[in-house]
């Protein structure tokens, strides 16, 4: 039977945020509308009662939903930032020390351990950013107010059924505004789909078990169509005139006609025997970095839709099998640069007074208009941009003694 609360809120829900008591009120009744969807989807009253009884609404999360930033970071400073020595240094321990949950994980689904760990190391920081929201909160939230609550809808009654089964403690499950969770940040119906109790314990457990983390992932991967022992994908030499029209992931082509076209590896490595098709990227133009990708480029790319994110995991990956960095300089004079120098820049945007609030590498709207005012001091451009540039022209000068040779 279909209820009638969606047009008994429609009014409410065109407008994000209400008086907190009106909130209160209307959410209340969408949830007593949604309990015989959630019995249907296979969540028992018992379950529904106890986490949704004392309920309130988190509006803040209609507004992350809603939020459309004026600012984009170019390509250079987001992978600056994902895959820094940082990020490959603590890659390398977590390889160590999970060399033989790994090994296994290899041999089970044939995913490499350094693609796995490049994963949960752009997912979560190696665990460190799970996300504090607590995702009934959330998704319930997103089920009755704002854009997309039917999508919303699924999610909540998921992360109901996976509380009703026992997989994660109640307490730990929180994760991003949108309801992903945690070491590798999946979404509800993505756990629930391809989640694996890899430690034995009769569990599927994301947030307090690193096997079954990283097991779910290589899993993930795999029913993405991930092929064992084939490369990503690597960087390409394009020809003197090239025609950037070819380019795109989903203009594929055998590799033999790439090669033909003149494109070869970087560091003149032979191109590597494939007989699946190929794309070629060009994320920043033919100026910037050139790459051929394979079908493990597109099972990367499927765990968050963007090119960019898929790049900074297969480079981080390569990174981690004892790769550097790019050969081909992106195309800027004003390079990226790493959480470690950004937590710089904030430093040294406080001691000249500027209110960012805590310095923790992130480039928040704060840090911005901080930036911003130094621009407009030293004569630069006003963007707002976290790079090398205003960063070394904000470090204080060298002394001699620095400079003289030891």
């Amino acid at each position: 039977m279909k209820t009638l609360y969606p047009l008994l809120l429609s009014a409410a829900l065109l407008t994000p945020v209400a008086s907190p008591a009106l909130a209160a009120d209307d959410f209340s009744a969408c949830l007593a509308g949604l309990r015989g969807d959630a019995a249907a989807k296979g969540v028992n009253g018992d379950t529904y009662s106890r986490y949704t009884s004392a309920l309130e609404p988190d509006m803040t999360v209609i507004e992350a939903l809603d939020y459309q930033p004026e600012f984009r970071s170019p390509i250079w400073d987001y992978l600056a930032a994902l895959v820094d020595d940082e990020r490959v240094a603590d890659g390398r321990a977590k390889l160590a020390e999970w060399g033989d949950t790994l090994r296994a994980v290899e041999a089970r689904y044939g995913v490499d351990p350094e693609t796995v760990v490049a994963v949960w190391g752009v997912e979560s920081n190696y665990g460190r950013n799970f996300g504090k929201r607590p995702l009934v909160t959330s998704l319930a939230t997103l089920s009755c107010f704002g854009r997309r609550q039917s999508y919303f809808r699924g999610e909540f009654f998921t992360t109901l059924k996976i509380l009703q089964e026992g997989h994660v403690a109640p307490e730990h499950l929180n994760g991003s505004w949108a309801g992903a969770f945690g070491h590798t940040q999946f979404m509800p119906s993505t756990f629930m789909r391809v989640a694996v109790d890899f430690d034995g314990d009769g569990r599927r457990d994301l947030v307090d078990s690193v096997p079954d983390a990283l097991a779910s992932t290589a899993n993930y991967l795999v029913r993405s169509g991930w092929r064992s022992g084939e490369p990503w994908g690597y960087e390409v030499k394009l020809p003197q005139g090239f025609d950037e029209s070819l380019a795109g992931r989903k203009k594929r082509r055998p590799l033999a006609e790439w090669v033909a076209m003149g494109l070869s590896r970087i560091g003149d490595e032979p191109v590597a025997p494939h007989d699946g098709p190929a794309a070629l990227l060009l994320p920043a133009g033919a100026a910037g970095p050139a790459f051929l990708v394979f079908r493990n480029f597109d099972a990367i790319y499927s765990y968050n839709a963007a090119e960019s994110y898929a790049l900074a995991i297969a480079h981080l990956s390569d990174r981690l099998k004892g790769g550097g960095d790019f050969a081909t300089p992106w195309p800027t004079d004003d390079a990226g640069i790493s959480r470690a120098e950004r937590r710089e820049l904030q430093t040294l945007l406080l001691e000249r007074g500027h209110d960012i609030g805590e310095v923790d590498g992130m480039i928040g709207s704060r840090t911005r208009e901080a930036i911003k005012a130094e621009q407009a001091r030293l004569g630069f451009e006003e963007n707002g941009r976290a790079g090398r540039k205003i960063l070394d022209a904000l470090r204080p000068p060298a002394s001699p003694a620095d400079a003289a040779p030891r």
